[in-house]
């Protein structure tokens, strides 16, 4: 175990559940776009958004899209849906979520919270969880760059707190772009949890070290102890 100073912990399905938010919203771009639930084409795109769970949302839209301008439209809609359906409470802290923040930083370890929303809907999601401050950083991709799977966010966590090596940094999240975007990065630990996107043995396919039954599980598991 790396002696690690900086958590970067993804958001939906790793520390907040989003009560089928994610999907609904999908539901309602798919619709405007005029894309028919029920056929082929719709059920192609449901199938690979919920298989690039933890991808930035406008890369997603941008496969699907690829007309200039039409990727970027569906992505604003779809973070206006959010924004909505953030606002009438559809979603909540995975149990044990802030406990688990809160131990990591009074053991010492730094927390990045990291999705793949935009900032304002980033913001929209903290505030209505009452987590502003809960953690020392929070990124989306527009303030990286690139969102995962690339490894844009975890290194512009490492040098937005000052760190010295990236082998310091452990990357937990629920899906396979959480685990290549730590690899890519060269994290010295990459972990799983199994709140969100996918099981044990897809995580680990996709070079996850360790995978625990959600975030109250991480504490102990970066424990210096």
């Amino acid at each position: 175990m790396p002696d690690v100073k900086l958590a970067v912990l993804a958001m939906v399905g790793t520390t907040v559940s989003d009560g089928g938010l994610l999907d609904s919203a999908l539901a309602r771009v798919l619709a405007e776009q005029g894309i028919r639930e029920g056929s082929p084409e719709h059920a192609a795109m449901v199938d690979y958004a919920r298989r690039a769970s933890g991808t930035s949302k406008l890369e997603v839209f941008a496969r699907f899209f690829p007309e200039p301008g039409r990727a970027e439209e569906a992505n604003r809609s779809f973070e206006r849906h959010c924004d909505g359906l953030i606002g009438s409470g559809a979603v909540q802290p995975i149990p044990g979520a802030e406990e688990a923040i809160g131990k990591l930083r009074a053991e010492g370890i730094h927390v990045c919270l990291a999705t793949g929303f935009g900032r304002h809907t980033q913001n929209t999601l903290l505030e209505a969880l009452g987590w502003m401050g809960l953690a020392d950083l929070s990124l989306c991709p527009a303030d990286a760059g690139r969102g995962r799977p690339y490894p844009d966010m975890v290194l512009t966590a490492v040098l937005a707190l000052d760190l010295d090596d990236v082998r310091n940094v452990a990357v937990v999240g629920d899906s396979t772009a959480d685990m290549r975007s730590g690899l890519s990065a060269g994290a010295g630990l990459v972990a799983g949890v199994l709140t969100g996107a996918h099981d044990e043995a897809t995580l680990r396919a996709a070079g996850a070290a360790a995978v625990v039954p959600s975030i109250a599980d991480v504490p102990h598991l970066l424990s210096r102890g």
